[in-house]
């Protein structure tokens, strides 16, 4: 084995460790060594797909050009920072590969949100950040040329079992809300998170409730209340979080607005659907005065059938 691969194997072996002692203090240890390597497993992949070049040039995050001495120039890397899970995603697409950057996002996120709000029940978010993680590891040693159960002995089978209890506890979670009659189309396909930890594991207290304005909830990875506004409206705000990332940087308008009628972030503008998740309120198409588009931005607090301008004109009139 070279160092690097090494280093990734023995890593992931002590977080399944850290996890199966079983031990609170032991929780954060478990998620940092297995965070650790699964990125040094991710840059392992990197490097053996180009085994002719020198690591440091693969795996730095940034890169300056200078003079090669010859009349030309050469691109070098830039400082001794390589890149992380942050960047880790878009180096896998320069190299063709493929990797699933919202399971390591969401590591990425367990491990902040355990390092910052670390609590004495914290081994419920250790095995779903390494459920979470289990495709993505199994991944990367396939394409390391790798064999998982064997290369990491006997930490395979907890994973492999953390990742079964983990995909019957999400389904039964899930199903919590299956009697619910979504209005919003949305709605209907996303799953809800929690807003205080961020796990998935959201199960909704009522299962027999079919009203989605009674669907309070509970996170079974912190035990947070969760109110059926604040589930609605974070899981709206999780979905839509890179689609308004993007307009708000574009100068446009973001598939998920302020609804003027109940003042929460659920009035939907997209594809699938226009409205209010909560509420259910719609705009009309067309301000009843100057036809400008209606939305949650240009429409007029005191009365939705025209723009705030012509709204604001036509009180001036009065």
């Amino acid at each position: 084995m070279n160092s690097l691969f090494d280093n990734a194997v023995q890593s992931i072996q002590l977080g399944v460790e850290d996890y199966q002692a079983n031990d609170p203090r032991r929780a954060l240890s478990s998620v940092r060594n297995f965070y650790a390597g699964v990125l040094l497993l991710a840059k392992e992949v990197l490097v053996r797909q180009v085994p002719d070049a020198a690591p440091e040039d693969v795996l730095a995050a940034r890169f300056k050009p200078i003079p090669d001495g010859l009349g030309g120039l050469q691109v070098v890397p830039a400082g001794g920072q390589t890149i992380d899970f942050s960047n880790i995603g878009s180096r896998f697409r320069d190299f063709d590969l493929w990797i699933d950057d919202a399971a390591l996002k969401d590591l990425n996120r367990i491990r902040t949100a355990i390092e910052h709000y670390f609590t004495d029940e914290s081994r419920e978010t250790v095995r779903e950040a390494i459920a979470k993680a289990f495709p993505v590891v199994v991944d990367l040693f396939r394409l390391a040329d790798e064999t998982p159960h064997e290369v990491l002995g006997e930490a395979w089978q907890p994973m492999l079992e953390v990742r079964t209890f983990y995909e019957k506890e999400i389904a039964n979670c899930r199903a919590s809300f299956g009697k619910i009659k979504w209005r919003s189309s949305v709605m209907a396909e996303i799953a809800l998170s929690c807003p205080e930890c961020e796990s998935d594991l959201v199960a909704q207290v009522n299962v027999d409730n079919t009203d989605h304005t009674s669907a309070d909830a509970e996170c079974h990875s912190c035990h947070a209340n969760i109110s059926a506004e604040k589930a609605i409206e974070h899981a709206l705000q999780v979905h839509f979080d890179f689609d308004n990332y993007r307009a708000a940087k574009d100068g446009g308008e973001g598939p998920l607005q302020t609804c003027p009628e109940c003042g929460l972030d659920t009035y939907v503008l997209s594809e699938e659907e226009e409205g209010c998740a909560w509420c259910e309120l719609v705009l009309d198409d067309k301000c009843g005065r100057c036809s400008t588009s209606l939305t949650p931005s240009t429409v007029s607090f005191d009365n939705f059938a025209f723009c705030s301008y012509c709204d604001h004109l036509l009180s001036k009139d009065d």
